[in-house]
């Protein structure tokens, strides 16, 4: 019989390298395509686009042109000029500041009131008719309301983000107390449990992706409402910064503005998405 003879690795060497599966190769390259290339293909698309609107009206500015402006811009982004005359860094700030404000309030009055309509059914037959009612308003239209009363552009727009704030925070923390399981009740009735250790152990835990979830929502519409509330309202924010170039005629600054505006968005977007994964148990999708 002919010897089988086996080709063995010398000491202190290893082995053929082992070749990846042409399969896992194949999902790796698809991998990076769908999380770089598609992303690039997009803003590339985005580019084009806005050539080809520079292209058939001057008056859109083109991206080197607003490249030119957001350096100038974030050049010196904290100086301060005057009351008014101020870097983008004190714009975004300040609408930061009454966004957050507004959203605070809204937090303090919507969470616990959605426990409250999601706990009781006749506070809840009592209160949806008057949310479905005012849900649909335009926040806007409450910013000349907010004047009459608080006497202030500030405040006005605080009160504005605070009520577009809180229905998001309301309904969709009464959803979820609405949703927890009954099983987990009838044992807090047979232990005896108190009120506040129902809400405390039982239901917060269990409601607590549904609040995240509001709180998305919330500071979303804030962000989109504060823009709007500054460039009625006036004072030291982005809104009114794109208002004031518009009134200077600098197209430039107002692209610059828009994007800023998406790109803080994004980034409050993402700050509360990795909130939410880190309370949740389930990876929340954005």
């Amino acid at each position: 019989m002919a010897a089988v003879l086996k080709q063995v690795p010398a000491p202190g060497t290893s082995g053929p390298t082992p070749q990846p599966a042409p399969g896992r190769t194949l999902e790796a390259t698809r991998a990076i395509a769908l999380r770089i290339l598609a992303p690039l293909l997009g803003f590339g698309a985005l580019l084009a686009v806005w050539i080809a609107v520079h292209k058939f009206t001057a008056d859109i500015p083109s991206p080197a042109v607003v490249f030119d402006a957001a350096l100038k811009v974030f050049a010196d982004p904290f100086y301060k000029a005057g009351p008014n005359d101020v870097g983008i860094g004190f714009k975004i700030g300040n609408s930061l500041l009454r966004v957050a404000m507004g959203f605070g309030l809204a937090a303090a009055v919507g969470i616990p009131f959605g426990f409250l309509i999601g706990r009781s059914e006749f506070c809840g037959r009592m209160f949806n008719p008057v949310i479905t009612l005012l849900r649909p308003v335009s926040p806007l239209a409450w910013l000349p309301i907010g004047l009459l009363v608080f006497k202030g552009a500030n405040p006005a727009a605080i009160w504005t983000i605070f009520i577009c704030s809180i229905w998001p925070m309301i309904i969709n923390t009464a959803v979820g107390v609405q949703r927890v399981p009954q099983d987990y009740l009838n044992v807090a009735k047979v232990l005896n449990l108190s009120e506040w250790k129902v809400i405390t152990k039982i239901l917060l835990p269990s409601v607590l992706p549904y609040i995240l979830t509001g709180v998305r929502l919330a500071v979303g519409t804030a962000w989109l409402v504060i823009v709007a509330a500054e460039m009625l309202t006036g004072g030291v924010g982005v809104g009114f910064w794109v208002w004031d170039e518009w009134n200077n005629l600098n197209v430039a600054n107002i692209i610059v503005a828009i994007f800023v505006i998406g790109i803080v968005g994004l980034i409050l977007e993402m700050a509360l998405v990795r909130v939410a994964q880190a309370f949740t148990y389930e990876d929340v999708k954005s």
